[in-house]
């Protein structure tokens, strides 16, 4: 195995290998990156054990979107030199594309016992826990960064990580100490506005103006900036000025999206032709029989988190976090020539099986106390939903429902880190909730009873009525302590995360009227799905927002791959 030991560093690559690696450029055009392809494959062709090949070859396929066949050659790359950072790193970063969590810390552990004095290793470690949801070994990663590695960065994440699992007065501290020594650093800022019971005073507000008026500031900070004035001068009760920074906020960061009210639309209307009753009768018995999984799915801000909460504050229901296993699974089919959902009609019953059978075992591990249920809060979700139902047909669905501007307003408010495209415009805002409330519509006329609407504003109003048709919906028997959910020791990852802490309240139900004056292009957007809430306007005739109908063309093809 003397190929195998062959020197990774890239001044020792043979002729062949520097050729190929020449045409590896940052602009490199689809040819040049088939030609580099070809070049390393006939050179492994001759010498199949050589680390730097595999590794050049996984960073082509890479270049070309194909993911799955360059984990196989960084995967070669380490086991031929176990030293390879670079490809160990370059692995990981499939890993977490994926949002395969526990994979990805398992080759992360190797790069930190290998470089146990780098901060980039173990500050990735620590995300990686997280997201695991292993919080206590997260913490301890950022502690011995901050102890170590004392930057803003490091004091910021430490702050996240300590209010996930509900050391709010510390993460205060930790927030400030990011703050002191970085001034304009906006995410801090934006993070100590995100702990809804945190207030500006005015020093602090002057400081973020100030910060706003460097002309050097990059365009990250500055909206978060934004968004975090906007939440100090709505505390004060300066509705104008607070209306006006959440404003710029969104401006600036959705100059930054691609995002097509249009597209969406599109999809829903394709939806609606492709899931008949007809379609899931032919379909009956597909997919994995796990009744486990419990959806909690609707727009963010609509009161997931609280439902989420009351859920997993049962013996036997545990709450995750807003996993991407089933987006995932669902986006393989998005580059087949008929597209997604329409590939959907060409899936075998084996197939269906196969994705039900992947799901459960790609989410297990997140099921850290071993309950019969858990809860996946992903609100997107519920654009998989006719996917959700074939593939596990006996898991329960949960629609998480909030007044239209209410819940309108709420995302407008809110920074999402992980952004949902249609979130930074009160108009994209409105026609995405209306073709959210059509999406659901339909699904409750082909599915009648599958899917259960909780609507925000009632479970403020009357919560044990509420909460005992949940778990009936459920089918879980009643348990006292979902009535008092706020006493559940949990870690919780959303904006919401106060909030479930605490008794119910009803606060925030009419804040949204302080705003109403500028909410003009949401109502407009929303149409009469704002004048019928709760009930909803009949979609069978075409739209006037969009002022055509809809006929959709399916060609057939091959079947999806779930494999």
């Amino acid at each position: 195995m003397e190929e195998a030991r062959v020197s990774t560093s890239e001044d020792s690559d043979p002729p062949a290998l520097a050729d190929a690696r020449a045409l590896l450029r940052t602009d490199a055009s689809p040819a040049a990156l088939a030609a580099a392809q070809e070049t390393v494959l006939e050179f492994l062709a001759v010498h199949p054990a050589n680390a730097s090949a595999h590794h050049l070859l996984a960073c082509v396929l890479l270049r070309l979107n194909r993911y799955s066949e360059a984990e196989k050659h960084f995967l070669r790359t380490i086991e031929l030199a176990p030293d390879h950072a670079k490809a160990r790193w370059m692995l990981v970063r499939i890993l977490v594309q994926r949002t395969e969590w526990e994979k990805a810390l398992q080759q992360i552990e190797v790069l930190v016992r290998q470089y146990p004095d780098d901060p980039d290793y173990l500050n990735l470690k620590a995300h990686a826990l997280l997201h695991s949801g292993e919080y206590e070994g997260a913490i301890s990663c950022f502690e011995a960064l901050v102890s170590d590695h004392s930057t803003a960065e490091h004091w910021m994440f430490y702050g996240f990580a300590l209010a996930t699992v509900g050391n709010y007065q510390e993460a205060i501290v930790s927030y400030c100490k990011a703050i002191a020594l970085k001034p304009d650093l906006g995410e801090a800022y934006w993070s100590l506005s995100n702990l809804k019971t945190f207030r500006f005073d005015s020093s602090e507000t002057g400081a973020m103006r100030k910060a706003l008026d460097q002309p050097g500031l990059d365009a990250r900070n500055r909206w978060l900036l934004h968004f975090a004035l906007g939440k100090a001068f709505e505390d004060a009760g300066d509705y104008r000025n607070s209306f006006e920074q959440y404003k710029n906020g969104n401006t600036l960061f959705r100059r930054q999206l691609q995002h097509s009210a249009d597209k969406f639309a599109d999809f829903v209307q394709r939806s609606k032709a492709l899931f008949t009753p007809e379609f899931f009768r032919e379909r009956a018995g597909s997919g994995n029989s796990s009744a486990d999984p419990i959806f909690i799915v609707g727009l963010p801000r609509s009161g997931s988190t609280l439902i989420e909460q009351i859920l997993a504050s049962h013996s036997m229901v545990e709450g995750t976090k807003e996993l991407t296993v089933l987006n995932s699974i669902a986006m393989r089919g998005s580059g087949t020539r008929d597209g997604y959902p329409e590939i959907l009609r060409h899936l075998k019953m084996e197939e269906l099986r196969a994705a039900g059978d992947e799901y459960i075992a790609r989410t297990r591990s997140y099921r850290k106390l071993q309950r019969p249920f858990f809860i996946d809060k992903a609100p997107a979700n519920f654009h998989h939903l006719g996917l959700l139902h074939l593939i596990l047909p006996n898991a329960k669905i949960i629609d998480a429902r909030r007044h239209p501007l209410g819940c309108g307003f709420a995302v407008f408010r809110q920074y999402f880190p992980q952004a949902f495209s249609f979130a930074f415009d009160l108009a994209e805002i409105g026609r995405y909730y209306r073709d959210y409330v059509e999406l659901m519509a339909h699904f409750d006329r082909v599915l009648p009873g599958r899917i259960h609407r909780l609507f925000y504003e009632r479970m403020i109003t009357d919560p044990e009525r509420e909460i005992r048709s949940l778990l009936e919906y459920c089918e879980l028997p009643f348990e006292e302590s979902c009535l008092r959910f706020y006493d559940t020791k949990r870690a919780v990852l959303t904006p919401s995360a106060e909030q479930v802490r605490q008794p119910i309240f009803t606060d925030g139900l009419e804040q949204w009227r302080h705003y109403e004056s500028w909410l003009a292009p949401l109502q407009s957007a929303l149409g009469d799905v704002l004048t019928s809430y709760p009930d909803v306007p009949k979609f069978d005739r075409p739209s006037a927002l969009y002022g055509t109908s809809w006929t959709v063309s399916v060609t057939p093809q091959a079947p999806w791959d779930t494999r």
